[in-house]
C-alpha cells in the first residue's frame, strides 16, 4: 500500500466512500471485499476484510487498464 503511494487516509476513503465491486466470502481468516474508489479522478482498488468493528487491509493498487474494463469494475475476459 505505502509502496504504491497511498496514504492511510486515502485507503480509508476508498473503503468508506468506495463501491464494493466483488466479495470473497471464502477467504480466510475473514471474508473480504474489493472496493473501487476514485482519487483525483484516478481509480484505486482496495481489498479489505472486516472483523467486528475494524478493517484489515489486504492490498491497495491502481487497476491496470490492460486487465480491467474501462469502468474498472469488471475484469477483461482475456486477462
Amino acid at each position: 500500500m505505502f509502496e504504491r503511494g497511498f496514504t492511510i487516509e486515502e485507503v480509508k476513503q476508498a473503503i468508506i466512500h468506495g463501491e464494493s465491486i466483488a466479495q470473497y466470502p471464502a477467504e480466510q481468516p475473514y471474508p473480504c471485499k474489493l472496493y473501487l474508489h476514485f482519487l483525483a479522478g484516478q481509480p484505486i482498488h482496495v481489498v479489505a476484510a472486516e472483523n467486528e468493528n475494524e478493517f484489515i487491509i489486504i492490498t491497495a493498487y491502481r487497476p491496470e487498464k490492460s486487465i480491467w474494463m474501462t469502468n474498472f469494475r469488471t475484469k477483461r475476459r482475456n486477462s
